[in-house]
């Protein structure tokens, strides 16, 4: 699957489940390539093993911080958390993407991404993805 993602920024996938499951699973944690595709760059995963908790989870965010990955994907990182709990997991995002990386989230609360978000993806159920302007452009229309 050939995805372009925005260094620096936090881009959420928006879509049916099902979709976006299928989107997450495409993506090879050991191909990820440059802009040019011509070099290979690191990728980490972030997903939630059973039994961890919120602390647990922020330590894994310092620890791909502190890590020399080009393109984090975040897969389904909040699951299980109450709501606090996930914006705090998500807001700790933030450093990870402007430190130059990019960041792609799939979550269960998709809106609650979209606070912290740059970009989105909607992922279709036919196997598509379709770039969703954020922000400040929706405003001015």
């Amino acid at each position: 699957m050939g995805l372009r993602l925005p260094v620096g920024d936090v881009t959420v996938l928006l879509g049916p489940d099902g979709a976006r499951s299928r989107v997450m699973t495409a993506l090879d944690d050991d191909s990820g390539r440059c802009a040019s595709g011509h070099a290979s760059v690191r990728v980490h995963r972030l997903a939630a093993r059973a039994g961890e908790d919120v602390v647990d989870r922020l330590e894994a965010i310092d620890a791909v911080a502190a890590q020399d990955a080009t393109i984090v994907l975040v897969d389904r990182f909040t699951d299980g958390l109450a709501a606090p709990e996930r914006r705090r997991l998500l807001a700790a995002l933030r450093p990870v993407a402007t430190a130059g990386r990019a960041v792609l989230v799939d979550d269960a609360d998709p809106v609650a991404a979209l606070a912290v978000a740059d970009g989105a993806l909607r992922a279709d159920p036919a196997g598509g993805l379709v770039h969703e302007p954020l922000g400040a452009d929706l405003l001015a229309s």
